[in-house]
């Protein structure tokens, strides 16, 4: 039998509940609706982590932890589930091992629980199904907290792409030209003119435009 590897901290235990209050609140902000980004089985897809304990560490219940082994061939079973080929069937042991770079002897011994992986043996894996490192080893919380940040990224591009549109959108000349180079940017701008002339210049057209702009009653 091989060495294991070693088993990963719990660290992450702690911080899926902070990682699940910033998802909510990005899709508050977007209104996108919580069943969408709490999905639970495209976040069992995604970070291999079984339904029912992707259910109660979302809602902040205890679910368990397998053993090392057992993540592993749970974790592999999804995988053989899942990422399959492209005309939808699933990799045989001798593409696994050939993809995996070893011999279908361990790749057999492998996904039947004979064999107790290595890192290496899991990182081999995690290439050829093409999954971020760790999903064959990280613990449940981690696993799901890896998902949800992967989620929170995309929330918060949506986000600023949202931000991005209204200020392009904005009907103010003085908002648009803030936006776009900021009080700081023009500042640096106007310092590198060859002149003060030039300098007076454009503080005179900044007071024509501060003039010119009409703002809504507060």
């Amino acid at each position: 039998m091989t060495d294991g590897y070693e088993d990963p901290g719990a660290s992450a235990t702690a911080q899926l509940p902070a990682v699940v209050a910033r998802v909510t609140a990005l899709a508050d902000r977007l209104g996108v609706p919580h069943p969408e980004v709490f999905d639970v089985g495209r976040l069992s897809t995604a970070c291999g982590v079984p339904e029912p304990v992707v259910r109660a560490l979302l809602s902040g219940r205890p679910a368990g932890e397998p053993d090392v082994q057992a993540r592993f061939l749970q974790r592999l079973d999804l995988l053989r589930r899942t990422r399959l080929k492209p005309g939808g069937r699933r990799y045989t042991q001798q593409e696994i091992a050939d993809g995996a770079g070893m011999s279908r002897q361990q790749a057999g011994a492998l996904i039947n629980g004979d064999r107790r992986p290595t890192m290496e043996h899991c990182d081999a894996l995690q290439r050829f199904f093409r999954v971020h490192a760790g999903f064959l080893t990280a613990e449940d919380p981690e696993a799901l907290a890896g998902a949800l940040q992967r989620t929170e990224q995309e929330l918060l591009q949506k986000l600023a792409d949202r931000e991005r549109a209204a200020v392009e959108s904005a009907e103010d000349p003085l908002e648009r030209l803030l936006q776009d180079h900021g009080v700081r940017g023009i500042a640096w701008r106007a310092a590198q003119l060859p002149t003060d002339q030039h300098r007076d210049k454009v503080a005179e057209w900044l007071d024509m435009l501060l003039e010119s702009v009409k703002r809504p009653e507060s």
